[in-house]
């Protein structure tokens, strides 16, 4: 920070607003400077993030409105100059949260170069040929339920095409997703032996610690998603009734909680002694600045880290791991699937269906029982 400033003054800045066009050119001299060792393009990139994500950070800080080079979440949406009413549709008719808006956004983006790639810029001349070459270039970089998204998003936007005349027919048609089927995986769950490692992993001395205690007993308690930890404020919790409120879940209704002694006490922990003295009512904070509420993101890949931290091998690990962990303990302890989908948050018992999958002890009792008296 102290070398851009002295570089920024050298070059003429006067204000803070004119330190943004300084920023591409220290970089170029950083790199200059301390990637001569740098033989690869990775390398070299790496050093100059060095250099360009704290001065970007600083900047982001004192100047409103500047962005910078990171990529941002907020939706731009692609083929706005040729389909102009798309974004309003998302947001206004289909009622989309601003995180899907901007998945449409993402893919219809990769759409957008690889039409201009191909030198088609006319949206009349889509045809289901195009459309499938897209899909298979674009799938070798994606996951089987990235694919499936993609297609989603396609054919809703095709089919606006048409609704508004844009193009003469519905291509939605032509646009095929692979088979996923809902049963095909289980859970990733973990055990309640592995939920405690972790827990004893986290180090309470410290803010990052008592707060990071606190998300990780939210999660694994109540199922909670990320989503939902993130958006909970100071008002979402009773005290006096010893109750934990969670608005606007992702099946649009609200769910109110008993407060668990132990998860009240770690909240109550942080709250007292490591969560930073600010007037905005959100509840978790980062700790080192700037001193933001933690996105969605954030809270997932801080489950993410202990996970790991404890050597749990999990697929894709995260807060979602939590949430099935915490489904899964319901199941066997005897719930019903309607319990545990009004518990879960689920919006039908369609969705807690999937935990019917993994029953060890029973899978065991078949193994070592005798399979005709079960017969």
């Amino acid at each position: 920070m102290v070398r851009f400033g002295e570089f920024a003054k050298a070059q003429g800045a006067a204000t803070w607003d004119d330190l943004p066009a300084y920023v591409a050119s220290f970089v170029e001299t950083w790199v200059v400077e301390h990637g001569r060792n740098c033989h690869t393009d990775r390398a070299r990139k790496k050093v100059a993030s060095y250099a360009r994500n704290p001065v970007e950070q600083m900047l982001r800080l004192i100047l409103p409105g500047f962005s910078g080079t990171g990529r941002s979440r907020k939706s731009r949406m692609p083929f706005q100059d040729r389909a102009p009413g798309f974004l309003g549709y998302l947001r206004e008719e289909r009622g989309l949260r601003e995180t899907s808006v901007y998945q449409y956004s993402h893919f219809l983006a990769k759409l957008k170069a690889y039409l201009a790639r191909i030198g088609l810029y006319d949206l009349r001349d889509l045809s289901p040929v195009v459309l499938s070459s897209f899909v298979t270039n674009s799938s070798r970089s994606l996951s089987q339920s990235g694919i499936q998204n993609m297609c989603r998003s396609l054919r809703v936007f095709l089919r606006y095409l048409n609704r508004e005349g844009l193009i003469t027919s519905d291509l939605s048609y032509g646009v095929e997703c692979p088979m996923r089927y809902r049963f095909s995986n289980i859970p990733r769950s973990i055990t309640w032996e592995e939920v405690r490692r972790m827990l004893d992993l986290v180090d309470h001395r410290t803010a990052t610690g008592k707060r990071d205690y606190a998300i990780i007993l939210l999660l694994v308690t109540y199922g909670l998603r990320a989503r939902e930890v993130a958006a909970l404020t100071l008002d979402h919790i009773d005290w006096k009734r010893d109750r934990l409120f969670v608005p606007e879940r992702k099946a649009g209704h609200s769910t109110a909680y008993p407060l668990s002694p132990i998860v009240g006490e770690a909240i109550l922990d942080y709250l007292q002694h490591a969560r930073p003295d600010t007037s905005d009512r959100h509840l978790f904070f980062r700790v080192l600045a700037p001193v933001v509420p933690l996105t969605y993101h954030a809270i997932s890949g801080r489950a993410s880290r202990y996970l790991r931290k404890a050597g749990i091998g999990v697929r894709r690990p995260g807060s979602h791991t939590l949430r099935h962990t915490c489904a899964q303990r319901l199941l066997d302890s005897g719930f019903s699937l309607k319990t545990i989908g009004d518990y879960m948050g689920h919006r039908s018992c369609a969705s807690t269906e999937i935990y019917t999958k993994v029953s060890i002890e029973e899978l065991r009792e078949v193994a070592t029982g005798d399979v005709e008296d079960i017969l």
